[in-house]
């Protein structure tokens, strides 16, 4: 007996479904999805170590890496910045067992968080800058779904510098093209990679709009 054909499994849209508006996705917004978050790899990244099981074939340090997907995007990246959160992320050490407490919009909050664990020692607080992106192929000029990337530590320099610029530049927050390159720091005998962040220009009329209607379905929704 034949197996009975369930879906077209070409990653293709196929014709009767590209004709589609998204009917059915009326009441789907910002907080009902998940949003994944590019990574900056470093050194320790488990993505970089090639004897981690969750070592990703190619991987070096200074790639941008989707959360979600596991995407390597090269050590370049070209976004729309769409929003800015502030906040204070809780995180769990590695060597015991890592991990994301959560987010919170105050320090205050934060501690609280950290004292109610059973072993508040293992956790640090990391005032944290977090962007909601669109990451543009250079090469396709396609823009990606929302992503999510977080400037905690030395990137707070970087990301508070980007925030400046925008300012000075005018017009809407995704009014701009941006490129995200990785630059080696090296302090004493220890050497990470941080970010360069240049303007690349304005956003094209396509791009603008489907970068404002995101904004428009995230303004009133948490990151």
């Amino acid at each position: 007996m034949s197996e009975l054909a369930l879906a077209l499994t070409d990653d293709k849209v196929p014709a009767h479904v590209a004709k589609g508006n998204g009917r059915g996705n009326e009441d789907v917004n910002g907080s009902s999805l998940t949003i994944p978050r590019v990574k900056q790899l470093q050194k320790m990244s488990d993505e970089v170590d090639k004897h981690h099981p969750n070592h990703i074939e190619g991987a070096g340090d200074g790639d941008f890496m989707n959360s979600l997907t596991r995407e390597l995007y090269g050590e370049e990246l070209y976004c729309i910045n769409i929003k800015f959160k502030d906040e204070f992320v809780v995180w769990k050490d590695r060597e015991k067992g890592g991990g994301l407490l959560g987010t919170f919009k105050t320090e205050a909050e934060a501690r609280e968080a950290v004292s109610a664990t059973d072993q508040p020692v293992d956790y640090a607080i990391r005032p944290t800058h977090t962007h909601l992106l669109l990451i543009k192929n250079p090469e396709t000029g396609e823009l990606s779904a929302p992503v999510l990337m977080d400037f905690a530590a030395s990137k707070l320099k970087p990301s508070k510098n980007w925030n400046s610029q925008i300012n000075i530049k005018g017009g809407d927050r995704f009014a701009g093209l941006w490129k995200l390159k990785s630059v080696p720091v090296t302090v004493g005998n220890n050497t990470w990679m941080n970010l360069d962040i240049d303007f690349v220009g304005w956003t094209m009329a396509e791009d603008y709009k489907l970068a404002e209607s995101i904004f428009e379905q995230f303004e009133n929704t948490a990151l």
